[in-house]
């Protein structure tokens, strides 16, 4: 089945349009909070060093969002979206008791 120019040029514009459209939702997310209801049941903190740790036991030094596997923010950047707060964006330098270590 030959694809016709047309066709093609159809498909990739909205192609490039649906990227962009989800990198621009990405950018306009909101941040999440601490005193989200779903941040406050997971420990979420935006600054992991200040995790309790008696409260969530499973916190290591050095845990943080960045280096968490549903972390879906570029290397470096200071904020980040998570799956598991529905894309809402954390900060590279936070922590909460979903974390899991990427391999």
């Amino acid at each position: 089945m030959a694809l016709s120019r047309r066709r093609f040029v159809l498909l990739a514009a909205s192609v490039v349009s649906t990227t962009v459209l989800s990198a621009k939702s990405r950018a306009d997310a909101p941040l999440l909070a601490e005193n989200d209801p779903t941040a406050q049941a997971l420990g979420y903190k935006t600054d992991a060093t200040k995790v309790d740790k008696t409260r969530f036991p499973r916190y290591q030094t050095a845990q943080t969002c960045a280096n968490c596997q549903l972390y879906q923010g570029k290397p470096g950047s200071a904020t980040g979206p998570c799956p598991t707060y529905g894309g809402k964006l954390v900060y590279a330098k936070g922590w909460c008791n979903a974390y899991v270590k990427k391999a």
